[in-house]
């Protein structure tokens, strides 16, 4: 079978294709990768993809799936974006990120949006994420969002919208730079004819970040990544981000405090920190502040920061934002800070604490997704359609039990991208998380960001802890932009 069969036999008939259009003709940013493909045989495209698993395993790239270590699930078809797309991608999740900015510096401190009616003093104060302990302190640069992941669909229109917030630990980064390179490695030929914008600024964008948060009076401060350990799934992102960045990469037990400084054991002597890139979450990063039998966090690290002694990146508390109950008040959110309306829209939402939303939405439950407001992960989630007649009974009973913990939303048909399932290439459903890294004086998104697929045929799960996979995300290059480039290049020799 010829890479050429499947274009022919794809099906575009399920919701918006990112490859081909309703008639099955491919779009125009994709001619050139359709024409390497075509050039190949399905047994060429196995070996391109064994290569591919032999350069992750090699790195250490694996996850564990179902209780078995498996190379990373890269599809080799690429995710492309248009350089007019993402635009109005980076334009829409920065203006998020800077009302969500405002709006975490708001609640821990003056609480202006709740005293002004924009969102009730009871959607905050009971959200699981919402920390007292934390409360009328400000990091020293007022930046609490160093880095932030803001999920977005593409719906059956093609239109993009917000499916949820990541602003504590948000995760993949070093999945969207190790696929780049999986993919240059194992297709240099489609790379030679495309103008791609490079991802691999990350790594130096987020350290100058983290730098420019550290207390006030340090000049050369000391950055460590801060990790639960080997065991938690993320920690190759952990040790990859912090040999990335050219600093230490600490657990919890390396880590003391004195006179409310903290010090990192080294082989010579104890040395100070100034900014904790922590991968731990907030439960569990102070046992004197939140679960006392904690081991992976250091005790004190929360009044160290108060004192202004150390930053913690993310900034503890943020998880409140994340809430998928404050989510649905995120249009108003962003009209109060920025009067502006959002670039990029919400799904619709049903606030399952209002009873007559609540009637509504358990009514028409076979129809709808219901998701808890604190989880991550596609854990908790019951999609209508696909749920049986005891799941959403299930359903009816949790909401009615806790009406605050739940929200539901209509069933999006998220966008389709041609994917290989080792033996054919059809379409499977994919979500984009752009990363947002915040450094107080400019926000700066990384060009793509990890697209995540579904990778059972007709699961409308992405999550890599459900069985989902990944594909590289090109975002090419303004040919307007290019040309001038090139034309400026040819000048600059001829001179």
């Amino acid at each position: 079978m010829t890479m050429t069969d499947f274009a022919s036999t794809y099906d575009t008939s399920l919701t918006y294709d990112e490859m081909f259009d309703e008639h099955g003709q491919v779009r125009a940013a994709y001619e050139s990768v359709l024409n390497v493909f075509n050039a190949l045989q399905l047994r060429e495209f196995d070996q391109r993809g064994e290569l591919r698993d032999q350069a992750f395993r090699d790195q250490g790239i694996t996850f564990s799936y179902s209780g078995e270590e498996r190379p990373w699930p890269m599809d080799l078809i690429p995710r492309i974006i248009t350089a007019k797309e993402w635009s109005g991608i980076e334009a829409g999740i920065i203006q998020r990120v800077s009302a969500l900015e405002m709006f975490l510096e708001d609640v821990y401190n003056d609480g202006n949006i709740i005293d002004d009616g924009i969102i009730p003093r009871q959607v905050v104060a009971t959200s699981r994420h919402f920390h007292r302990n934390v409360h009328g302190f400000s990091p020293s640069n007022g930046v609490r969002i160093h880095v932030a992941g803001i999920d977005l669909v593409r719906d059956k229109s093609g239109e993009f919208v917000v499916l949820e917030d990541n602003l504590r630990c948000p995760s993949g980064i070093s999945y969207v730079l190790e696929n780049r390179r999986a993919t240059s490695h194992v297709f240099p030929e489609i790379f030679s004819s495309n103008h791609i914008r490079s991802v691999h600024e990350y790594p130096q964008k987020l350290l100058n970040a983290l730098i420019a948060s550290a207390p006030r009076g340090i000049d050369n401060p000391t950055v460590v990544v801060m990790t639960p350990g080997v065991h938690n799934s993320a920690y190759f992102e952990h040790a990859f981000l912090a040999r990335q960045m050219g600093v230490e990469l600490v657990e919890g037990r390396d880590l003391t405090i004195r006179d409310n400084k903290i010090y990192m054991r080294t082989t010579q002597a104890m040395k100070r920190v100034d900014v904790i890139y922590r991968r731990v979450d907030d439960d569990y990063i102070d046992p004197l502040q939140f679960i006392p039998h904690s081991t992976l966090g250091i005790a004190g690290i929360i009044n160290s920061a108060r004192s202004g002694n150390v930053t913690i990146a993310n900034a503890v508390g943020n998880g409140v934002a994340d809430d998928k109950l404050v989510y649905s008040y995120m249009p108003a959110i962003i009209e109060y800070y920025l009067g502006e309306k959002p670039l990029i829209k919400n799904v619709d939402t049903y606030r399952l604490d209002d009873p007559e939303a609540r009637a509504y939405a358990l009514e028409h439950r076979d129809s709808l997704v219901f998701k808890p407001v604190d989880a991550s992960g596609g854990y908790g989630l019951v999609i209508g359609p696909h749920a049986t007649s005891q799941e959403l009974d299930e359903v009816v009973v949790n909401v009615n039990a806790d009406p605050r913990g739940y929200i539901a939303q209509p069933v999006i048909q998220l966008s389709t991208s041609p994917t290989y399932d080792g033996s054919s290439i059809s379409p499977r459903h994919v979500d984009l998380r752009p990363f947002v890294v915040n450094d107080g004086n400019t926000k700066w998104a990384v060009p793509g960001g990890l697209t995540r697929v579904a990778l059972p045929k007709g699961s409308l799960v992405v999550n890599s802890s459900q069985g989902g996979g990944s594909k590289d995300t090109w975002v090419l290059e303004d040919a307007l932009n290019n040309s001038s480039a090139v034309l400026a290049q040819q000048q600059q020799q001829q001179q």
